[in-house]
Formats: structure tokens, C-alpha cells, sequence
């Protein structure tokens, strides 16, 4: 009991004491580290709205002072950098759904590049795929022809005249009468020589285009050519067994001459007249009306008649056949080529004028091969 009685009377004591170092000015000691058990990261600037997702665990009280960079840093990984048209009304990309799949109909095989798109990069060259030239098969102009004045008269002919052939001043002139008038529009004489040499009536000129060589074909199916100063053809083919009315001289090769015969031949010959030799013949199935010659690059295009009134494009000299243009009702009897190489025109007998682009450009005749893709559309003109 004694010892009982002693603890009690002492406990005011010792409480008192506690008080007192609790309410003391007690300071840690400055090598005393407090640790605790984990480390709980604060959230409080993550823009979950960012991804909308529901009851995002975002607090506008407590905000850490990186918040703002770090969405700006979010956003432009995401998103790209902030352009007006990709905010919408608060400052957040307009397409929130980062996760949504985009199917692509189309790649660029600059995207399979491990230097991206970056054009600029020294060293690297991007050769993109060459995609084959395609000929539009409808004829793609609206004409109107324009007023024409007389400005001569020339004549010389007995019968009608069925073939024309400009070399500079000088017009060439093919009749029925059998003969070819040289005609220089500078002389007051309506021919300055007459060429005498076929059968029966010339229906086919051509001048070569260095000047110096004339190519006729006449109704007698004979071939002829002539230099400037004869009066008789200096060279003579007959293999043709049909009227030669196609004359086509190459612009790539000097010499090279190609001649279409008609319906008992539809046969399209090559002759080199440097060398006087027959190089090759392909037969196209349809009556030749036509011929003429790409500038731009080693094409040919000719019209038919009976049967089949096609316009067909040639790759020379494999003879593959890069087009067949349909659209007349009748024979293609006139062509023409515009000055740039690019496009031709055709006129028949079913009273019609038709406009095609068949070669490409000259800038790309040492690139692409093909027959490149043009817009088009198609007009009758009567």
C-alpha cells in the first residue's frame, strides 16, 4: 500500500513533465532523416479530360506549376503542333479520339522511306514509280474555225489536186493529172518545176524535214522519192499492192520513211532510203489513210478506212500497239498534228472534225516512255 500511495502522489509529477516537453520548443536534430514506406505521385496535372475518360482525377486546387507545359508537350506529340483550325472553343484539339483507326487507299513510296519525307535531306534522291502513260479514247476540244482570206490563186493542174506538201516557200502539189507541180509562193510563175513519174493519180506527199527529200505514193501503188533538183524519182518501191496514200518521214532518224497501202494492202512498210532497203512491213488489218510521226518521242499514229475506221497509236520499232482510238462512223481520211507534238486532229466522211491527245510533252520524252494520263472530252463538230 505504501508503495502504491507513492506512484500515485508522483503521477501529477510525471504528467506535468510530459506537458512540458511537449510544449517546449523541441528541434529535431538537423542529422536526424525521417523515411517513409512509398512514394504516392501527384496526379493533379494530368489532363485526363484529354482522352475522355470519365471522372478523371483532376483538382483545381493543389495544380502543379509544369501542368500547362506539360499538356502543351502532350498535345503537340499527339496531335502536332496547336494551329488555329485544330482548337476547338477551349484550346483542345478538335478530334479528341487519338485511338480511331484511319484506313489509307493510297501510299506514297516516299513513306516506306526511313528518312521520312523530308525532301530536303542531302544526298537522298526520291525516284517516284513511273506510272504508263494511258490515251484518252474520247477526243477532248470544242472547235470554231476561223475566218480565212484568199490571198493567191495558183494553177497548174489539169484535174482535181488530192495531196499538198509545204517545204519552207515551196508548196508541193499531187493530181489526178498523174503529175506534182513545185510550186515557190515567192515567184509570180504558178510553178516554178513539174514531176513526172506516176501512172496514175498522186494522192500522197511528204517532204522530209531536213528539206531535202519528197516522198509521193500514188493510186498505181507505187512509192516514189525525190531530191530537190530532179525531175525523176531517184528511188522506186513497189511492194505496196494498193494505193500509198500514208506517207510518214521520222524526225529521230535520218531517212527513215514509212508508207501505208490501202484496202487490198492495209500494210504499214518501213523504208530506209539511205541505204535503199525495205526494213519491215506489219499488216494492221484496216485500210491505211494516215500516217504521222511523234517529234516528242519514237511513236507513230495512223487512221484507217474500211473496217474498222480506227485511229491506232504505234511504239516504233517493236510495232506494239499503245492505243486504238474509235469514235468515227466512217473513214479517217485527213490528220494533223499540232506544233508542240502533243495532239492530233482527225476528219472523215462522216462530216466530223476530232481532237486527241496521243503524246506526251517534250519535256518528258526523256523521262516517261508512256502515255501519260490528260483530262478529256469528246465533241462531234459537222
Amino acid at each position: 500500500m505504501a508503495d502504491s500511495s507513492l506512484n500515485l502522489e508522483n503521477l501529477p509529477s510525471r504528467t506535468m513533465h510530459i506537458n512540458r516537453m511537449i510544449n517546449s520548443n523541441y528541434s529535431r536534430t538537423p542529422s536526424r532523416t525521417i523515411y517513409s514506406d512509398r512514394f504516392i505521385p501527384s496526379r493533379s496535372g494530368s489532363n485526363f479530360a484529354l482522352f475522355d475518360i470519365s471522372n478523371s482525377p483532376t483538382s483545381a486546387e493543389g495544380k502543379e506549376d509544369g501542368s500547362g507545359t506539360y499538356n502543351s508537350l502532350l498535345r503537340a506529340a499527339l496531335f502536332g503542333p496547336d494551329t488555329p483550325d485544330k482548337k476547338d472553343s477551349f484550346g483542345l484539339p478538335a478530334n479528341r479520339n487519338i485511338f480511331r483507326y484511319k484506313t489509307e487507299t493510297k501510299r506514297s513510296l516516299h513513306s516506306l522511306s526511313p528518312f521520312g519525307l523530308d525532301e530536303s535531306v542531302p544526298g537522298i534522291t526520291h525516284s517516284p514509280v513511273k506510272a504508263p502513260r494511258k490515251v484518252p479514247r474520247s477526243p477532248y476540244k470544242i472547235w470554231d474555225a476561223s475566218r480565212c482570206r484568199r490571198v493567191r490563186t495558183l494553177e497548174g493542174h489539169r484535174l482535181r489536186v488530192g495531196a499538198l506538201a509545204w517545204s519552207s516557200s515551196v508548196l508541193s502539189s499531187g493530181s489526178r493529172d498523174k503529175s506534182i507541180l513545185q510550186r515557190d509562193i515567192r515567184a509570180q510563175d504558178d510553178f516554178v518545176s513539174k514531176l513526172s513519174g506516176h501512172k496514175s493519180e498522186v494522192c500522197g506527199l511528204k517532204w522530209s524535214y531536213d528539206n531535202r527529200e519528197l516522198a509521193s505514193g500514188g493510186n498505181d501503188n507505187k512509192l516514189f522519192v525525190w531530191n530537190q533538183h530532179s525531175t525523176q524519182p531517184v528511188l522506186k518501191y513497189c511492194e505496196h499492192t494498193a494505193a500509198v496514200k500514208a506517207i510518214a518521214w521520222s524526225p529521230h532518224l535520218h531517212g527513215l520513211l514509212a508508207s501505208g497501202g490501202g484496202t487490198a494492202d492495209r500494210c504499214i512498210r518501213f523504208w530506209n532510203t539511205t541505204t535503199n532497203t525495205h526494213l519491215s512491213c506489219m499488216d494492221t488489218g484496216s485500210q491505211v489513210c494516215n500516217l504521222v510521226w511523234s517529234k516528242n518521242v519514237n511513236e507513230l499514229v495512223s487512221t484507217h478506212g474500211y473496217s474498222q475506221n480506227q485511229i491506232i497509236v504505234w511504239r516504233y520499232p517493236t510495232m506494239s500497239k499503245l492505243a486504238t482510238l474509235t469514235g468515227h462512223t466512217y473513214r479517217v481520211l485527213y490528220l494533223a498534228i499540232s506544233p508542240d507534238g502533243q495532239t492530233i486532229v482527225t476528219g472523215a466522211g462522216d462530216e466530223t472534225l476530232r481532237f486527241w491527245n496521243v503524246f506526251p510533252s517534250p519535256k518528258s520524252q526523256n523521262t516517261d516512255s508512256e502515255i501519260g494520263a490528260s483530262s478529256f472530252g469528246r465533241t462531234t463538230i459537222r
